[in-house]
């Protein structure tokens, strides 16, 4: 039996093409392998708040000592690491933001990204305890950010990944979804486009 976790974060909702083919290559995945599990967080339909001092002063509390706004503040981390952690897979959707992911996407990394937990110092290095896992990131964007000129200020993907891979996430694959600001036919053109990518993808998957 196989995990799915699907985390989608457009405020467009299921409107947003980085929702709409994060949503379509997790279930298209599931379908793949019988038994397996499909899980959804929904970082639009239910944000996580940002995280503050009862979060950073918790987690670093002996449990015993906490305070009850730093216990559910912990609690909350601690449930969405588990929910990462038992996932084999991993489909994450990401929709440009004034260049960069959205500020949901960015808090529920905020709460999973944890040091002794997900990650931990050697020396003078870091590794990432999340290992073993195949990421797909999905990310949308009206302008063609993987080529110049635009490229320089794509400031989403390449920190996305960082991110992955600074918690042991390193398996990536990346599913663009891009130009579709530049009119309809512009626009059919790049769904088009990731559609064959998104195909390309399960191919590679099932085999």
């Amino acid at each position: 039996m196989s995990n799915v976790l699907l985390v989608t974060s457009s405020p467009r909702g299921s409107e947003g093409l980085s929702t709409r083919f994060a949503s379509q290559l997790a279930t298209r995945l599931a379908e793949q392998r019988p038994g397996t599990t499909l899980t959804i967080r929904d970082l639009a339909a239910a944000p996580l708040n940002h995280i503050g001092e009862a979060y950073v002063v918790g987690r670093a509390a002996p449990p015993d000592a906490r305070t009850a706004a730093q216990a559910q503040a912990v609690q909350l981390a601690q449930s969405l690491v588990a929910e990462l952690a038992a996932a084999d897979v991993v489909v994450i959707g990401s929709a440009m933001i004034n260049f960069g992911p959205p500020s949901s996407l960015k808090a529920w990394f905020d709460h999973v990204i944890w040091p002794g937990v997900t990650f931990r110092y050697a020396g003078h290095s870091v590794e990432g305890l999340l290992k073993g896992k195949k990421v797909y990131l999905v990310t949308a964007s009206g302008g063609n950010f993987s080529q110049e000129p635009l490229a320089a200020w794509d400031y989403q993907s390449g920190y996305l990944k960082h991110l992955l891979s600074f918690i042991g996430l390193t398996d990536i694959e990346h599913l663009r979804v891009e130009g579709t600001a530049y009119g309809p036919e512009a626009a059919q053109a790049a769904i088009a486009s990731a559609d064959k990518a998104l195909q390309a993808l399960l191919e590679q998957a099932a085999r």
